[in-house]
C-alpha cells in the first residue's frame, strides 16, 4: 500500500522541479469571459443556452475548501450523490433521478465511463484540482456525447494555463489521521502554456480497515504553433488504495480495493477560415481495479477489472451564415474489458458515431439549437438520438425563458450481453435502454449581473430498462421508469465581499413496472453555502446540506426500508498572513450527525482540519 509519508515527500520534491515556472511573477491567472461549452460542444455565453446547467470553478471550490469531486458534485441542483462508505468509498450519482450508470462523465474531452467501465471508485476518491473546471448539463445529452448521457453529462476539464506564471503549495492535517498535500503550477510564456496539479494524502477514516491513500495528478500543456493552429495534451492519473470493511454488519478486517485510472489526450484546434474552425482529440484510458479478499484457511480471492479505451473525436463548426453556427463531427472508439469476477468477461467493442447540430438566433433575444446523432456499435446495433432547445431573453435581458427536449440511450454491458456462470447466462439479443425527457425553466439575472436564480421543472421517461428475468437467470429489456420534479439554483453576490450558493431539488422517481419508488432518490434535497471576506486577511463561510424522504435497502435483511433523513453542516475559515502565506481551518459535520447515505455504511462524525498554503 502506498504510504502517505511517501506521497508527501514525492510532492515536496516536485516543488524544486516546478519552481522555475513560478520565477516570473505571482499574480493570479487572467480571468476569461464566462463561457460554457458542454451544452453545445461550442463556446457559448450562459445567457444563450436553453439547457439547464451548472458550473463550478477551481477558484470557487478552493475558496470553500472543497477539493473532492464528490463534494463538488454534491452541491449542484438535481445531483444527489451517495457514498457507500467514508472518503475513498464507492459513490453513486443520481442526476435527475437517473440510475447511477446513466450519467456520462467526460474527463478532458473523453468519456471516463461506459457500461463496462465504472466511475464509482473514481468519484469516491478523486480530487478536483486547481487545473479543473467542472460543468454539469442536465437532461438527455446523447445527441452530443452518445451513450450513458441519459440523466445528463458531467464534464471535468483541465484548463489552459493563463497569465503570469505562479503556483502554490498547501498542506493539511486533522481528524481521523488525515494528512494531505497539494502542489500546483500554471502560467504561460510566449506560445507555451502549462497547468500542473499534484495532490496526495491519507486518512484512517472512522472504522477498522478503512484507511484510504490516494494520489491525483493533472498535467496540461499547450503550444500555439501560429495564429491558426494550436496543439496540446493532457495526462490525468488517479491512484487509490481503500480498506473496504463492507457494511457495519460485516466489518471485514482484510478486504482491500485498489484502482489506477489513467487518461491521456492529444488535441489540436485549427482555424480553417475566419468563420470555420475544427478540433480533434485523440485519447486513451487505462484503468485497473483490484478487489482483494483474504479468507482464513482459504486462498485469497481476487477480482481484477481492466478497462482500456482508445478514442478519436473530431468536430468542425461553420458560422459564416448570418446568426447561425453549424457543428458536425464524428467519433470512433474501441474498448476492451477484462473482468475476472462474476460473468468472467473478456470482450472488445467498437463504435462509430456522427452528429450534427445547428445553433440559430433569428433575433438578438432568441436562441435555438437542434441536433441529431447516430451511434453504431458492433455489439448490439445502432442508436439514433435527437435534441432541441430554446432560450428567450425578456425584460431587457433580465429574464431568460428556456425549454429543451431530448432523447438518450444506455448501451447494454458485456455482462448483460455475454456473461456466463453456473446460474446466469447473458442475453445477446438485448438492445439499448432508452430515455426521453423535457424541461422548462426560467433564469433571473439581477441588476449588475450579481448572480443567477434558476428554476426548472423536468420530466424523464425511461423504457426498455434492463433487469433480471423472473427466474433471475438472465436479463431482458422489461422495465419502465419515470422521474420528474423541480430544481432551484441560486448564485448571488450579496455584496462586494459575500457570495451565496444554494440549491434545492424536489424529485418524484417511480419504477412504473413494479409501481414502487426508485431506491436512493430523495424527494427533498438541498444545500447552501455562504462565504464572506471580513477584511484584514480574514474570510470564511458556512454550509449546510439536507436529505429527506427516500427509500433504501437494509444491508442486513435486504428489505426495502425508509432511509433516514439527515442534515450536515460545515464551517471554514482562512487568514492571509501575507499575500503569499495563508492559514486555513475547517470543521466538517459540525452538528455531529450520525447518518448513512447508504444503509449499513456509516459516515464519519465531527472532524477538524487545519492547513497552510504558500503561493510562489
Amino acid at each position: 500500500m502506498a504510504k502517505s509519508s511517501d506521497l508527501l515527500r514525492r510532492l515536496l520534491r516536485c516543488v524544486a522541479c516546478l519552481a522555475p515556472f513560478g520565477s516570473v511573477a505571482q499574480t493570479p491567472p487572467a480571468q476569461l469571459a464566462p463561457f460554457f461549452t458542454t451544452a453545445t460542444r461550442t463556446p457559448a455565453e450562459p445567457e444563450t443556452l436553453g439547457t439547464a446547467f451548472d458550473s463550478l470553478s477551481a477558484a470557487e471550490l478552493a475558496r470553500r475548501q472543497v477539493n473532492s469531486l464528490a463534494g463538488a458534485l454534491g452541491s449542484a441542483a438535481g445531483a444527489p450523490l451517495f457514498a457507500s462508505g467514508a472518503s475513498g468509498g464507492a459513490s453513486s450519482l443520481f442526476l435527475r433521478g437517473s440510475n447511477s450508470n446513466q450519467t456520462l462523465f467526460l474527463v478532458d474531452g473523453i468519456r471516463l465511463n461506459d457500461p463496462n467501465t465504472d466511475y464509482a471508485v473514481f468519484l469516491g476518491g478523486a480530487c478536483v484540482s486547481a487545473c479543473d473546471s467542472l460543468e454539469i448539463s442536465h437532461g438527455p445529452q446523447s445527441t452530443l456525447y452518445g451513450g450513458e448521457a441519459m440523466g445528463g453529462v458531467v464534464s471535468l476539464r483541465a484548463q489552459r494555463g493563463a497569465g503570469a506564471a505562479g503556483g502554490r503549495v498547501a498542506m493539511e492535517a486533522g481528524s481521523l489521521g488525515t494528512r494531505q498535500a497539494l502542489l500546483t503550477a500554471q502560467g504561460e510564456r510566449g506560445s507555451e502554456a502549462w497547468n500542473v496539479s499534484l495532490q496526495g494524502g491519507h486518512t484512517d477514516n472512522d472504522r477498522p480497515n478503512n484507511a484510504f491513500d490516494s494520489f491525483n495528478s493533472v498535467v496540461r500543456l499547450d503550444h500555439r504553433v501560429n495564429d491558426r493552429l494550436s496543439v496540446g495534451g493532457t495526462v490525468r492519473w488517479f491512484h487509490g488504495v481503500y480498506g473496504s470493511p463492507g457494511d457495519r454488519y460485516t466489518n471485514d478486517p482484510d478486504n482491500e480495493e485498489r484502482e489506477d485510472n489513467v487518461l491521456a489526450t492529444a488535441f489540436l484546434d485549427l482555424k480553417l477560415a475566419p468563420a470555420w474552425t475544427a478540433r480533434a482529440v485523440l485519447g486513451g484510458q487505462d484503468r485497473r481495479f483490484v478487489a482483494e479478499s483474504p479468507r482464513a484457511g482459504r486462498v485469497t480471492s481476487y477480482t481484477v477489472v481492466k478497462n482500456r479505451r482508445g478514442l478519436l473525436d473530431t468536430q468542425t463548426s461553420y458560422s459564416a451564415w448570418e446568426r447561425q453556427r453549424v457543428t458536425a463531427g464524428l467519433t470512433a472508439e474501441a474498448n476492451h474489458t477484462r473482468n475476472t469476477g462474476f460473468g468472467n468477461i473478456d470482450r472488445k467493442q467498437t463504435l462509430a458515431a456522427v452528429f450534427v447540430q445547428d445553433e440559430y438566433s433569428p433575433r438578438d433575444d432568441l436562441y435555438l439549437t437542434a441536433g441529431l446523432r447516430n451511434d453504431d456499435f458492433d455489439t448490439f446495433g445502432r442508436a439514433t438520438t435527437g435534441r432541441a432547445t430554446a432560450a428567450w431573453l425578456v425584460a431587457q435581458r433580465a429574464l431568460k425563458l428556456r425549454a429543451s427536449y431530448g432523447t438518450a440511450f444506455r448501451s447494454p454491458s458485456f455482462l448483460d450481453l455475454y456473461g456466463q456462470s453456473a446460474f446466469y447466462v447473458g442475453n445477446p439479443g438485448l438492445h439499448a435502454e432508452r430515455a426521453r425527457g423535457w424541461d422548462a425553466g426560467i433564469d433571473w439575472y439581477p441588476a449588475g449581473r450579481r448572480g443567477t436564480v434558476s428554476l426548472t421543472w423536468f420530466e424523464m421517461n425511461y423504457t426498455d430498462l434492463i433487469a433480471s428475468t423472473p427466474n433471475f437467470r438472465s436479463v431482458e429489456n422489461i422495465q419502465r421508469a419515470r422521474t420528474r420534479g423541480a430544481e432551484l439554483s441560486v448564485r448571488w453576490s450579496l455584496a462586494a465581499a459575500a457570495e451565496l450558493r444554494a440549491a434545492y431539488t424536489y424529485l418524484e422517481a417511480d419504477n412504473l413496472t413494479s409501481a414502487r419508488r426508485l431506491l436512493r432518490r430523495p424527494r427533498h434535497r438541498g444545500n447552501a453555502d455562504l462565504w464572506h471576506d471580513f477584511g484584514r486577511g480574514f474570510s470564511g463561510g458556512a454550509g449546510v446540506a439536507f436529505t429527506a424522504q427516500r427509500e433504501d435497502v437494509d444491508a442486513r435483511t435486504f428489505r426495502t426500508i425508509d432511509g433516514e433523513d439527515f442534515t450536515v453542516a460545515r464551517v471554514y475559515g482562512e487568514y492571509a498572513v501575507s499575500p503569499r502565506l495563508a492559514l486555513k481551518v475547517r470543521f466538517e459535520n459540525l452538528l455531529g450527525e450520525k447518518y448513512e447515505e447508504v444503509n449499513g455504511y456509516p459516515l464519519p462524525g465531527r472532524g477538524a482540519f487545519a492547513g497552510l498554503e504558500w503561493k510562489f
